[in-house]
């Protein structure tokens, strides 16, 4: 299996190299309209909104900055698939602007602009972004009415075009089952709050790069990538800053495109796709491990489950777990200008896995798993344990 990656350095208001719906899913990650670091950026694009800030009419520039916005979403309904998802992480933006300090909601402009463009509004997600520093109040300190919420929060607003995506052949069936996830990582990704996910401290090249970026935790779209498209899918970020989407899709068995305006991030897009191989391993690593420990848990407490993956032999519990295979990232090669080519490889031994044996050692060990979709039991009576499922 191989997947590609694609980054062209041009805005993402004209997409004209990406055909009609090719693309599966969309994630990305704007600059934020009316955080300041972002200014120059918008005000470059259209210099009314850079009038508007120096005249003090803050919802005037808020309003210009978000009609950019809009030339990319429009471009987005036109290259997704039908059935295909947006994931855009945005956050508000808290602003004085004169006289006045006001909250500028970006969630709900870019919603309301989605909407008209005729995608389905599906359920959002909040996620934690807070912050540890000591004095993280805004205003008039401990005095009443001056003070003003601190945002610890950012959405990942979840939209799709039209109705369910259809999976009509046999191939496509059978990757969407290679694709699934685990019972219990689909009860944590699929709640509308994540309070796991921490800032990541960004290792960047450049100074300048690190002033314009404002990178999401390698988590966050690793997440929505499993959770909203299947392996050897195409992947698009039309802000692809350093480069975290391209990496995660590379991790999780998918293709990409990213756009990208500033030409100075390839070093660190280039650094971001080359760690992909070793974050691969440890990212799938920690998956089958912490199913394995999920696992040995619900057998401790006499808990049934019913089925085995075909592939690997641990049990899960759905049948629809059973297809459950992993690509491992072996290489990654430049192949040109800002494009790259993954190799993997799908084995049911895997060497970096954890063993059942070790993961279940607190536990009685368990018969080896060989027929699927079986009903599994804890044996009564300890039986040798198989050497390594991995």
């Amino acid at each position: 299996m191989q997947t590609n990656h694609q980054v062209y350095f041009n805005s993402a208001t004209s997409m004209e190299k990406v055909a009609d719906a090719s693309i599966h899913l969309v994630l990305t990650s704007p600059p934020y309209p009316m955080i300041a670091m972002w200014d120059k950026g918008f005000c470059h694009q259209d210099r009314q909104i850079e009038k508007s800030l120096a005249a003090h009419k803050g919802l005037d520039a808020f309003e210009g900055m978000h009609r950019i916005l809009d030339q990319v979403w429009q471009e987005v309904y036109r290259v997704l698939v039908p059935g295909g998802i947006v994931c855009i992480n945005i956050g508000d933006a808290t602003r004085k602007v004169g006289t006045h300090f006001v909250l500028y909601p970006n969630h709900s402009r870019i919603v309301n602009a989605m909407q008209a463009l005729g995608f389905s509004v599906l359920p959002e997600i909040l996620w934690r972004k807070q912050t540890n520093a000591p004095n993280k109040f805004m205003g008039s300190g401990m005095l009443p009415v001056g003070s003003y919420v601190t945002l610890e929060h950012e959405y990942i607003l979840v939209f799709r075009k039209g109705g369910l995506r259809a999976f009509t052949t046999t191939a496509d069936k059978e990757l969407r089952h290679k694709s699934a996830y685990f019972w219990e990582e689909r009860n944590q990704w699929f709640s509308d709050i994540w309070v796991d996910l921490k800032g990541t401290t960004q290792k960047l090249t450049k100074n300048s790069v690190r002033a314009r970026s404002g990178a999401f935790p390698f988590e966050l779209p690793y997440r929505l990538i499993n959770m909203f498209s299947v392996q050897n899918d195409l992947v698009l970020d039309p802000f692809m800053g350093i480069g975290t989407t391209a990496q995660a899709a590379a991790v999780a068995g998918r293709n990409s495109l990213g756009f990208e305006i500033e030409k100075m991030f390839i070093d660190d897009i280039k650094n971001s796709l080359q760690q992909a191989v070793i974050i691969s391993n440890d990212r799938i690593n920690k998956r089958v491990s912490d199913h394995l420990a999920f696992v040995a848990d619900r057998l401790t407490r006499k808990k049934v489950l019913k089925y085995t993956n075909r592939h690997y032999g641990f049990p899960v519990i759905t049948r629809q777990e059973t297809g459950i295979m992993f690509p491992l990232l072996d290489k990654i090669d430049n192949t040109g200008a800002a494009r790259f080519r993954c190799d993997y490889r799908f084995s049911a031994k895997n060497e970096f896995c954890a063993t059942f044996e070790q993961v279940t050692s607190k536990s009685t060990p368990q018969k080896p798993f060989s027929q699927p979709e079986k009903p599994f039991t804890k044996p009564k009576k300890r039986k040798a344990v198989q050497e390594s499922l991995f």
